[in-house]
């Protein structure tokens, strides 16, 4: 039997007595396979998340009539802000007040809390900074534009302006230990919030432009050169176009150019944000994260919040430091599948915290669940539902929630994934088990109301692999048929198709589908309109 040796008991006990904790009794990430689970009380734990407005949460009497709206979706999680201008509105004088009463409330709906952290940033601007900040412009600096004209944007370059937020933040952090470890009712928190640079590319304030004709870190420069083959390849093509220099100043490393001045701004935001979020781990490491506002095509630096945790300066973001644990984005966009691939493309973790609440969200809040085992999604907004019982989302949650465990016990290997359809995108190919799957919108059956309709609702599904033969298979709006994956000549049919549900973890059936339900045994369908599971098994014949 392995023992410890006594010295390191020791150091051990005095671990324990000075942080209170061990990563197991508070929330955090662990790999499982090749994906990543979020662990809350001990189990994993998916999102089923909304996020308030920017200014729903500023009182109790303003959230009173929203706390139903959410549990009635089928919400595990809210994500809300918290600001800094209303927790220190005089400097070094704190009040909690507001997060304790959102913490209890919480509690009280069985729901949990991702904290938005509406520091020195917030959509870019830092509107949310307190008075005393606002007002001592000499002492906590805004960026300024090429022309010398100042925004409302502190500068990252000012030790005064992180000071401030660092230890506010840590406050923060260290009251949410206080008052929370134990429930953990608080699971993640966002740092600042959608970071980027406006109207130009770079801040041309004075401490900017003595940092930009210094050196580039050797920092920044240690981290290119040990991951120089896994760079992004947007990132990678700027510095191979300037020679994959080492020394010099950020021109001279990456050329005269906006792309350079992004690269510039990106490092010191993430060092800023890494910095703060470092502070708040020192105190209580739960998970934390950034999020990005994305930017449009054919937009130039400075013409979108730029150097924010994009995909394209991913990388600078990592080599700032390891205290940000994702890069998150939020989606004001239609290329969801080619911006979730690009933000999971170096194996992060997917979470996807901010969503336009439309028609299409819920589905594909299934879809990333499904395809890119997401941690969680959340559209914004939530609170702007106008019948909360009978949304779609409530209904996707509702599936979400009963398929967690086998969804979480089959995370990362390789058995579960996802599909989203609207009628551009009508069919997608999956392959698991003995089996090639072949999904499509449940409006490309002739006879489905609606097929001839100028627009398709879009639809989603999960499926799952529980053994070669046998699956689950959930969502709404899809019809799948399958053939074998290795003999080509062969076929495959149906033995048994069940519609049912999860209670406590177990499955139990509700209904045996056969005849007009699978279409004679040729596929299994779940119309629009309805929100199932099935679970199927296939057999092979000649």
């Amino acid at each position: 039997m392995f023992t410890f040796p006594k010295n390191t008991i020791v150091i051990l006990f005095f671990a324990f007595l000075q942080f209170g904790y061990s990563q197991e009794n508070i929330p955090h990430l662990q790999k499982k396979g090749n994906k990543t689970q979020l662990i809350v009380n001990n189990k994993p734990f998916i999102i089923r998340g909304g996020e308030l407005g920017n200014s729903s949460a500023t009182t109790m009497e303003s959230m009173e009539p929203i706390w139903e709206k959410l549990t009635d979706m089928n919400l595990n999680t809210v994500l809300t802000p918290i600001y800094w201008e209303l927790i220190e509105k005089e400097e070094g004088k704190f009040d909690f007040s507001l997060v304790d009463d959102l913490i209890l409330r919480a509690r009280k709906e069985n729901l949990k809390l991702v904290f938005l952290w509406f520091g020195s940033w917030k959509n870019s601007m830092s509107s949310h900074a307190p008075e005393w900040v606002k007002l001592n412009q000499k002492k906590y600096p805004r960026i300024k534009d090429d022309k010398n004209k100042s925004h409302e944007i502190l500068t990252p370059f000012s030790e005064e302006n992180l000071q401030a937020d660092l230890k506010a933040f840590q406050k923060l952090m260290s009251h949410i230990k206080d008052f929370d470890q134990k429930e953990q009712t608080v699971i993640m928190v966002q740092v600042e919030n959608e970071i980027g640079m406006l109207p130009t590319a770079r801040d041309y304030h004075l401490l900017a432009n003595e940092a930009f004709k210094k050196e580039v870190p050797k920092e920044l420069i240690q981290y290119l050169q040990k991951n120089k083959e896994k760079l992004v390849p947007e990132f990678s093509a700027i510095w191979k176009k300037n020679g994959f220099k080492t020394i010099g100043n950020w021109e001279e490393i990456f050329g005269k150019c906006l792309q350079t001045d992004e690269i510039f701004m990106a490092w010191y935001f993430s060092k800023f944000t890494n910095t703060i979020a470092k502070a708040g781990k020192e105190v209580y490491p739960i998970p934390m994260f950034v999020n990005a506002a994305l930017n449009a095509p054919e937009k130039k630096p400075g013409e979108y919040p730029s150097a924010g945790p994009l995909p394209h300066v991913m990388d600078v973001w990592k080599a700032a430091g390891n205290a940000i644990d994702f890069l998150s984005p939020d989606f004001y966009n239609p290329l969801f599948k080619q911006w979730n691939d690009l933000f999971t493309r170096q194996g992060d973790p997917l979470f996807i915290p901010e969503h336009r609440f439309d028609e299409t969200a819920p589905f594909k809040g299934f879809y990333a669940i499904g395809h890119y085992e997401a941690i969680g999604f959340s559209p914004f907004s939530i609170e702007s539902v106008t019948d909360a019982k009978k949304d779609p989302l409530g209904k996707i949650y509702d599936l979400v929630q009963q398929l967690t465990p086998v969804i979480e016990a089959n995370k990362g290997q390789g058995k579960i994934d996802g599909v989203l359809l609207d009628k551009v995108n009508n069919t997608q190919i999956i392959n698991l088990g003995n089996y090639e799957f072949t999904f499509k919108h449940d409006y490309t059956l002739n006879w489905s109301e609606g097929a001839k309709a100028e627009t398709w609702p879009t639809s989603s599904a999960i499926i799952i692999e529980i053994t070669p033969n046998e699956f689950y298979i959930s969502g709404s709006g899809i019809v799948v048929t399958f053939k074998p994956l290795k003999d080509k000549t062969a076929n495959a049919g149906i033995l048994k198709t069940d519609q049912g549900k999860f209670e406590n973890e177990n499955w139990r059936t509700i209904r045996h589908f056969n005849g007009d339900q699978t279409h004679q045994g040729r596929h299994l369908r779940i119309s629009v309109g309805d929100y199932e599971i099935q679970k199927i098994k296939l057999y092979i014949y000649e």
